[in-house]
């Protein structure tokens, strides 16, 4: 059997790839997996507003009570919200049945351990060969688990949520896209509750609608919205509501750069931002780094993915880092990515500087990037590291922009292609180059 477990858990076509006796079976592996110290251990499960979570869940929690569980249903909640309430509830594990900000008809199922966090891959690992070898131990008669069902749940996550900022947020004009998803019937509530006036949209989930042309992967629509209201910002969350972008009041867009960007150098100068240190990918714009390197900031990167953020956050005890998509995460606050506590975090940098968000976000120059996939064998994706002529280009090409600009190349990590991003001020410079050394890798890293 290939590997289960992508980079945010197992993911597929709802009934046909991601099938409910495979949920089933990763119910059942996963409750035995996390749960081996603890009698009748207690597994919290929450979803998005997918048409196909409800057969998923049906399945997954059979799984869970075969393997002598409590599956405790959260119902729809947001998936920071699962991770909160697994390590507050001090449940042995959490799932949530979710593809975040994919179409409608893909879902996933990813967990939590007991703490909150996602899991390494060798626990993932683990869970995939105990399926493998049907080793899960058979319960019966007072050993089978039990359903129950947690209706505090939402209630007790926005509660927190709200908790994590000291200012109350009247006076707001908010619109506030919730992409058919999670957070549609929590963070416009929430919002409400400190105080914002708050115009929802895309809030009306009908199991297929979720993503759909709304959301932070489809900002047009709220920057309309923006543009002929009279708002102070648009908020953006994507389906399972753990990532996060704005536009400002014109309608204009702010991605996770800017908010990053903006966020630490206030934390900064509040003598609260970690070591001085923001983690952020090798995917992120170099107008970060460039901004935090004016304040006294530190940039680390790492590689892309969420996992690998934490991962340097965890290690190096920094307390914010996060990804150009709005996936955010504030280490004092939460485990993971949270679009909810992220857009408090920035709405209370907006209400305490007094400015308009566009001002803010002149706080850092979004430089061009240019993004090209060169076609490449699966086997040879990597070998661009070791090609002379292929390093020889890159270094030419960073020399051309004498320091204003970079070259980054990442191989995809599900096709047979290798993605080529240049960066710098010169947008016709970029679009030549990146296409000519994509094409250069191309033909040398070919069959």
């Amino acid at each position: 059997m290939n590997r289960l477990f992508g980079t945010d858990g197992v993911r597929g076509i709802a009934g046909s790839e991601l099938t409910p006796a495979l949920a089933y079976q990763l119910g059942r592996a996963g409750a035995f997996v996390l749960s081996k110290t603890t009698a009748k251990p207690n597994i919290l499960v929450g979803k998005d507003t997918r048409l196909s979570g409800d057969m998923l869940e049906s399945a997954l929690v059979a799984g869970i009570c075969s393997a002598g569980a409590t599956a405790i249903l959260l119902g729809v909640l947001p998936t920071p919200a699962v991770a909160y309430l697994t390590r507050e509830r001090k449940a042995a594990a959490g799932v949530v049945i979710s593809a975040s900000h994919n179409p409608a008809a893909y879902n996933g199922i990813k967990f939590f351990s007991g703490d909150g966090y996602k899991l390494p891959d060798e626990i993932e690992d683990e869970i995939q060969s105990v399926i493998e070898k049907d080793s899960v131990p058979v319960f019966t008669g007072a050993d089978i688990g039990r359903i129950m069902y947690d209706e505090e749940a939402k209630k007790a996550y926005a509660t927190y949520a709200c908790q994590t900022i000291s200012c109350r947020l009247d006076g707001m004009r908010l619109c506030v896209d919730c992409a058919n998803g999670a957070n549609s019937r929590i963070a416009p509530d929430a919002l409400r509750s400190l105080g914002a006036d708050v115009t929802a949209i895309h809030d009306t989930p009908d199991g297929l609608n979720i993503n759909l042309d709304c959301g932070s992967t489809h900002l047009s629509s709220l920057s309309e919205h923006v543009k002929k209201g009279d708002f102070d910002l648009g908020i953006a969350f994507d389906g399972d509501a753990d990532r996060v972008l704005f536009t400002d009041e014109n309608g204009a867009v702010i991605d996770g750069d800017q908010v990053m960007a903006i966020c630490a150098i206030a934390m900064q100068k509040a003598g609260t931002l970690s070591n001085s240190t923001l983690v952020a990918t090798i995917m992120s714009n170099l107008g970060l780094t460039l901004a935090c390197k004016a304040e006294g900031i530190h940039v680390l990167q790492t590689s892309v993915g969420d996992r690998y953020v934490l991962e340097a956050m965890r290690k190096g005890g920094h307390c914010i880092g996060g990804e150009q998509s709005g996936h955010i995460i504030f280490a004092n606050h939460a485990t993971t990515g949270d679009g909810l506590i992220s857009a408090l975090q920035f709405l209370q940098i907006i209400k305490n500087s007094s400015q308009p968000v566009s001002s803010l976000a002149k706080t850092m120059t979004v430089l061009p990037q240019v993004l090209c996939n060169a076609h490449v064998s699966n086997t040879k994706k990597n070998l661009y590291k070791e090609d002379p002529v292929i390093q020889r280009e890159i270094s030419r090409i960073e020399a051309l922009m004498e320091g204003t600009g970079r070259v980054v190349i990442r191989p995809s990590g599900t096709e047979p292609s290798v993605r080529v991003m240049i960066e710098g001020t010169d947008i016709a410079l970029l679009e030549k180059e990146a296409k000519a050394l994509a094409a250069l890798i191309a033909s040398r890293m070919c069959d």
